[in-house]
């Protein structure tokens, strides 16, 4: 089992409930690039995010993922087609694929073995799209506490692929030319709490506290309370998004 199935196979509902949802805007664009819409896949759907986003574009929408339990965590699939699998071994026949996504994963497998994996089960006018968010921004004080937790207490504690994720994808070396895409971002409104939660579904949390035996997120509620003023208040929080999109039977 690899690090990213131990790290995200536990408490799949609150990998769900505290993952920020991507915008529509980005589901929309990607249908319009296909020149078809048949089958859409998305590789290591974790909690079907990208997955169930996908449905009203395409006629049928496939998940795979290596952890069963993240397969199993989400109550309503609505009708997507789910399998277990890794991204360099996908049980599919070639070119049947008109989109495949990777949305906040490919750092865990951006390898030649995936990109031709890829290729094969994409048509030859298939396009392939991966993207990842970057470090949440809301107001310079609080972000600088978040940036604290995550570039100095969780130092060591991240796995070897979150630097592609800071480097927003740029060096990994995809075997196609790149298209353009625009200006995405995420954004929510959320409490303290729902903060709260999101942070602690980061790996490098679950790394720490596996370690220190204790929770590196509960040590900053009382700086993070004090900065946010009443828990229940709601604040923008937003993280931009970093594409990586092209077409490899081209």
């Amino acid at each position: 089992m690899g690090d990213s199935v131990r790290l995200f196979s536990i408490r799949p509902d609150d990998y769900a409930q505290f993952r920020p949802t991507y915008p529509d805007s980005l589901f929309d664009w990607l249908a319009q690039q296909c020149e078809h819409t048949r089958c859409a896949l998305d590789v290591a759907a974790g909690s079907g995010q990208a997955t169930l986003a996908l449905l009203p574009h395409f006629e049928m929408v496939c998940a795979c993922d290596a952890s069963l339990d993240q397969l199993n965590g989400l109550a309503d699939w609505s009708g997507a087609w789910r399998f277990a699998a890794q991204g360099e071994r996908l049980p599919l026949r070639d070119g049947v694929i008109d989109l495949l996504v990777v949305a906040q994963a490919l750092h865990w497998f951006a390898t030649p073995a995936f990109f031709s994996e890829a290729k094969r089960v994409l048509a030859a006018d298939g396009l392939f799209c991966a993207w990842c968010y970057s470090l949440l921004r809301i107001e310079p004080t609080l972000d600088a506490v978040i940036d604290c937790l995550y570039g100095e207490t969780l130092k060591g504690y991240w796995p070897p692929g979150r630097a592609s994720v800071d480097a927003g994808y740029r060096d990994v070396q995809a075997p196609f030319a790149t298209i353009d895409s625009p200006d995405f971002a995420i954004e929510v409104h959320w409490t303290l709490p729902q903060l709260l939660g999101y942070l602690r579904t980061w790996s490098a949390v679950k790394q720490w506290q596996q370690v220190h035996g204790r929770d590196p997120v509960t040590e900053l509620e009382p700086e993070l309370l004090r900065l946010w003023g009443a828990p229940g208040q709601q604040r923008c929080i937003r993280w931009p998004l970093h594409v990586l999109a092209g077409y490899p039977g081209r």
